[in-house]
């Protein structure tokens, strides 16, 4: 049994949560988050309104990068289970009504891959070695790397073998970049896709989509921290956003199109601009785009209407749904970025640990955040923890990180795990719900303020971010202005507020200023991600309005 669908695809306004299995939920009480603990909480998945599951990696893999080094595609990491536990998972969130989603990683595959085994034993010139990124060394014995490229994780984007040839890793050593100039790699991912897709997925997550093709020439950047492709010409980057990317992507539509039910990929593309990611979901590519523009936007009103009206300008332009986004695995929580001053690297994503956060400001402002969101036209995300109001976790121990950022920096950045701790489920116990009480402590430490944000303490009560969360999704499912659609902008009380409306009947307000402002006429509020003051919006709240 699969999900019914509407006349329209189920992608275009679909609501996904993001499921970062090693931290959602740990059935077996080894400390590490599993398959039969996310088949456990299906029933939670269903009641909080969402119509999908994204699933981070759950494939064999070493862990060099929590899954993002891909071992063995067709078979499932044994921390999470089986591959029959896969197929159970995927069986049960059909008939609760969840489509699934599981990640795929084009990039770069798992230096114990049994391609990069063989490519290490066959040497130079061989074929195996042509599957991946191998060239000789610079300088008179080969003894520097092939050019000057960086890795996303710190330090060089080079790993010399032993005998003397170096090959590209774009992330950390244990992930080698495939070569898609070789057609085995088409293949093989082809391959990989319908092996997925006849076990019934529903579609497919894709990893830096936008990274796959590189400069056969591996010519040097004059900024080798440039890694969004910025600072050159479009298309011109040697590794970012490449012209010749889409037609992978075009290949990959056809087979989905072969399958029953709307199957569907969302691609993780950091490209210059917002034109630029419009490329991948033309007609006959992929279907949706995460927009990271309006993630990265800080909390002024002038900058998040540009990345609404940018970005979904240039996405309808080509036929394509907006996808929205704010947080996932990758970038501090929302009430951690809203609630202190935003510095460098990807906008307010990321920031100085040292800076004082104001949490009662950051939380406030998330929530007003989510309605925001969760009123523009197309689809959107939820990161697990996010509908909880989690705050980032600052704190970790040194000793405890695991991100390969942490150490690839030299221990300068701290990583990404600060949003990647394991969510609390219930206010008490050895691992807040986690885990059986009993069991192995989670493998990256839980604070003890956690119970305080876990799900049966917010759970029926008024004004928690759980129940306002479960209110907005419900009230998106019936609305019949929301979800896909258009919106117009309204004058606003102020050069500090955001006041849209979609057709039928509905209003959004947003209050981004220091002080209250009045309400436009209406005909009753739906939802506010506050109290409101009578007919007054108080400053970094957040009102839906039935409209005239």
């Amino acid at each position: 049994m699969t999900p019914e669908t509407s006349e329209a695809p189920w992608w275009r306004e679909a609501v996904i949560y993001q499921v970062y299995i090693r931290s959602f939920a740990d059935g077996d009480g080894d400390g590490i988050g599993d398959l039969a603990g996310l088949r456990d909480r299906l029933p939670c998945l269903r009641d909080l309104g969402v119509d999908a599951l994204w699933i981070n990696p759950w494939y064999a893999s070493p862990q060099a990068d929590a899954g993002y080094d891909v071992a063995d595609y067709r078979a499932i990491e044994p921390a999470y289970g089986t591959l029959a536990d896969a197929e159970k998972l995927i069986t049960d969130a059909h008939e609760y009504g969840l489509r699934i989603i599981p990640d795929i990683v084009p990039n770069h595959l798992s230096d114990h891959h049994v391609w990069f085994v063989e490519a290490l034993a066959a040497g130079r010139g061989s074929a195996a070695r042509e599957r991946f990124v191998f060239r000789e060394g610079r300088g008179p014995d080969g003894a520097e790397p092939p050019n000057n490229w960086l890795s996303h994780f710190g330090g060089p984007a080079w790993t010399r073998v032993e005998d003397g040839q170096w090959y590209l890793h774009l992330f950390a050593p244990g992930q080698p970049d495939v070569n898609w100039e070789d057609p085995d790699v088409a293949a093989e991912f082809e391959a990989v896709l319908r092996f997925w897709f006849d076990r019934g997925v529903d579609g497919f997550r894709i990893d830096v989509a936008h990274g796959l093709v590189k400069d056969v020439d591996l010519p040097d950047l004059e900024d080798p921290h440039d890694f969004g492709g910025t600072s050159v010409g479009s298309g011109q980057h040697p590794y970012v956003d490449r012209e010749a990317v889409v037609d992978v992507y075009e290949s990959w539509r056809r087979i989905a199109d072969e399958y029953p039910g709307s199957r569907m990929f969302v691609a993780e593309a950091w490209t210059p601009s917002p034109e630029r990611l419009s490329r991948y979901v033309a007609s006959g590519r992929l279907h949706t785009a995460f927009n990271f523009d309006y993630l990265v936007a800080p909390w002024d009103p002038t900058a998040l209407r540009e990345a609404i009206d940018t970005t979904t300008g240039y996405l309808h332009a080509v036929g394509a749904p907006a996808t929205w986004v704010l947080e996932n695995h990758d970038v501090v929580r929302a009430p951690s970025r809203y609630g202190r001053p935003a510095t460098d690297r990807r906008g307010n994503v990321t920031f100085d640990e040292s800076d004082p956060v104001d949490v009662e400001l950051g939380v406030r402002r998330a929530r007003a955040a989510f309605l925001l969101y969760s009123a523009l036209p197309g689809g959107m995300y939820v990161y697990q923890g996010q509908e909880l109001g989690l705050p980032q976790v600052d704190d970790i121990p040194d000793d405890a990180l695991q991100d390969p950022t942490w150490e690839r920096s030299g221990h300068t950045d701290r990583g990404r795990d600060g949003c990647r701790v394991p969510i609390p489920w219930t206010a008490s116990g050895s691992t807040y719900g986690f885990g059986p009480d009993g069991g192995a402590r989670p493998w990256l430490p839980q604070p003890d303020w956690f119970g305080a944000y876990a799900v049966d303490a917010e759970t029926g009560v008024d004004g928690s971010f759980l129940e306002l969360a479960r209110a907005a999704l419900a009230t998106r499912r019936r609305h019949p202005a929301l979800g896909e659609g258009d919106l117009s902008w309204e004058s606003a009380p102020g050069d500090a507020v955001l006041v849209f409306r979609r057709s039928p009947a509905f209003c959004c307000v947003v209050n981004l200023s220091d002080a209250p402002v009045d309400l436009p006429d209406h005909d009753g509020v739906l939802l506010a991600s506050g109290p409101l003051d009578d007919r007054r919006l108080p400053p970094d709240t957040a009102v839906w309005l039935a409209a005239h």
